[in-house]
């Protein structure tokens, strides 16, 4: 039963560390569900990450004020979103803050208020919004809380009873909208993943332990997921980095106990860890206050392996070297490049293109808006043209852009091959308008093939793919299945090319040996003499090809 009736920026927090740990410790099961059966699916990953960056921000400081650690929230998810379902995320907790401007505690009736507008910006925020995703899940989610809200304006307890039962009668509901959905068994994942934040909010406010509500699905090691890169933090809120783990724990810690520590250590910091049960536990937290994170583990048991390191002093030590470095700036080029690459093979041929920016990241990995936004201001040039090469970042792409205070152009390139295609319609003599029109139609000229595995027995229109075929897929779908690779890949260009084509280009993949796919451009050759047929190494991940042909 949730007794609360508003919630002050203290109390969010502590909802949105629980949303978000609940989320990630089903990333995996989230991932899963994707509609073709193919070993990259990312929504679950991306909306992590997203999170994590969310919940960094909103534990740089104790925000009192609930409109306060709303707008951190937002600021944190929008730095951090990947993908299109980290990017939805980030715009739902957009509106959610702008409802929340100058609300110090929310009520129920501004708690629903908020989830509607999030909804809203959010739908803004696409192009083409589809029904049957997070969107509609987040849409209905709030439409209904906002009639309960009315109906009972106190009533925190009604209230998520209506989100979480929304929720999931909604997200059964998805499959029915898409029938891609359908067709995979699957209900979207973007709109699972919501649900699980909004499921550990509900936790907070009544008492609950996230460990109790749902069972795992996934059977990772936490520790092997935590990544502590110092680095990677852009701005670093806390100064020092504390580690230990706590040994012979006392008689009378209970794993209630743990979990209050585990919430102690998020009010003083962030990058959270704590795993463990009565017998040894872990710790790790960057905070400013390295004695308190210290105290709380005494109270536990006793604490060996203890570090603690002064992360602030050391970034400055590294600032002043490299400013002693630097070097005085050079007026502005007229254009830049920044292109997303999945592979080293594509890496070099894009930086032999001249393209100035190189993003790692891929359809395992998407590059988070700040990671784009980075590459577009380390490059000294007046308009930058940036090539996400991905469907499921080109919405980031365009947001990093809107951000950017430099001219910035995004080509909506799909894949790699397009946005060398992109690249190399470039010219340096056109304005920027013939340029990005040009490089847009280079890229939509290409015609694209990938080869992959199936992680999961599936039925797709006509096929039933058992796990570990190899499938083919065109056009955005799996169309061709086989036992191996070659009879896959023979099928797939057959599909692709017609008799305009002049040329195939192979990209070999990390997991292809350079021999076979030689063989494979050989036969191609010989099966199509009027083509040019090139093979370069790609070095994607998962996928043995991507073939282009154009």
């Amino acid at each position: 039963m949730i007794q609360v009736q508003a919630i002050d920026g203290l109390l969010l927090r502590e909802m949105v560390l629980a949303g978000a740990a609940l989320l990630e410790r089903n990333r995996e099961a989230v991932d899963a569900l994707n509609v073709f059966p193919v070993p990259d699916g990312d929504t679950g990953t991306n909306m992590s990450l997203t999170m994590a960056s969310a919940t960094r921000e909103i534990n740089a400081k104790e925000y009192e004020r609930a409109d306060q650690a709303a707008e951190a929230l937002s600021k944190g998810a929008l730095r951090g979103a990947r993908g299109n379902s980290g990017v939805i995320t980030s715009q739902l907790y957009r509106g959610f803050a702008k409802a929340l401007a100058g609300v110090e505690k929310i009520t129920p009736v501004e708690f629903a208020a908020a989830l509607q507008r999030g909804a809203e910006t959010a739908y803004k925020a696409v192009m083409k919004p589809k029904e049957g995703t997070i969107l509609t899940v987040a849409r209905v989610i709030a439409e209904d809380a906002v009639r309960q809200a009315q109906a009972a304006p106190d009533d925190y307890d009604a209230l998520f009873n209506t989100i979480l039962q929304s929720g999931e009668a909604i997200l059964k509901r998805t499959p029915d909208m898409l029938p891609v959905l359908k067709q995979a068994g699957v209900v979207d994942a973007g709109g699972k993943g919501l649900l699980l934040l909004y499921t550990g909010y509900a936790a907070v406010l009544r008492g609950e332990s996230i460990d109790d509500l749902l069972p795992v699905d996934t059977a990772d090691d936490e520790d092997a997921a935590f990544k502590d890169d110092h680095d990677a933090i852009e701005n670093l809120k806390f100064s020092y980095h504390v580690e230990f783990r706590i040994k012979d724990i006392e008689s009378d810690v209970k794993e209630e106990d743990i979990d209050m520590f585990r919430r102690r250590l998020n009010r003083i910091g962030d990058m959270v860890l704590v795993e463990g049960d009565l017998s040894e536990v872990k710790a790790h937290v960057h905070t400013n206050e390295p004695s308190k994170a210290i105290e709380y583990g005494v109270e536990l048991g006793e604490l060996v392996d203890v570090n603690i390191e002064n992360m602030a002093y050391k970034r400055k030590e590294a600032a002043r070297a490299q400013e002693a470095a630097a070097v005085p700036t050079e007026p502005p080029k007229p254009y830049g490049m920044v292109s997303v690459s999945l592979g080293e093979g594509f890496s070099r041929i894009l930086k032999d293109l001249q393209v100035d920016g190189i993003v790692e990241g891929g359809q395992t990995m998407n590059p988070s808006i700040e990671d784009l936004q980075k590459a577009i201001d380390s490059i000294n040039a007046e308009t930058i043209f940036v090539f996400p090469n991905n469907g499921n970042i080109i919405l980031a792409a365009q947001q990093a852009a809107e951000l950017s205070e430099k001219d910035v152009v995004v080509i909506p390139t799909k894949n790699v091959a397009m946005g060398i295609a992109a690249a190399v319609a470039f010219q340096p003599d056109l304005t920027a308008e013939e340029n990005a029109q040009r490089m847009d139609e280079a890229a939509q000229r290409v015609r694209t093939g990938t080869i992959t595995y199936a992680v999961r027995d599936s039925d797709f229109e006509n096929m039933h793919i058992s796990e570990g075929d190899i499938i083919g897929l065109h056009n955005g779908k799996v169309e061709f299945q086989a036992h191996n690779v070659h009879d896959v890949a023979i099928d797939l260009v057959n599909a692709i090319v017609t008799e305009d084509d002049g040329l195939i280009t192979i990209y070999y993949g990390a997991d292809t040996k350079e021999e076979d796919a030689k063989a494979l451009g050989a036969e191609i050759e010989e099966l199509y003499p009027d083509c040019d047929v090139e093979v370069h190494e790609g070095g994607q991940p998962l996928y043995y090809y991507l073939i282009a042909v154009e």
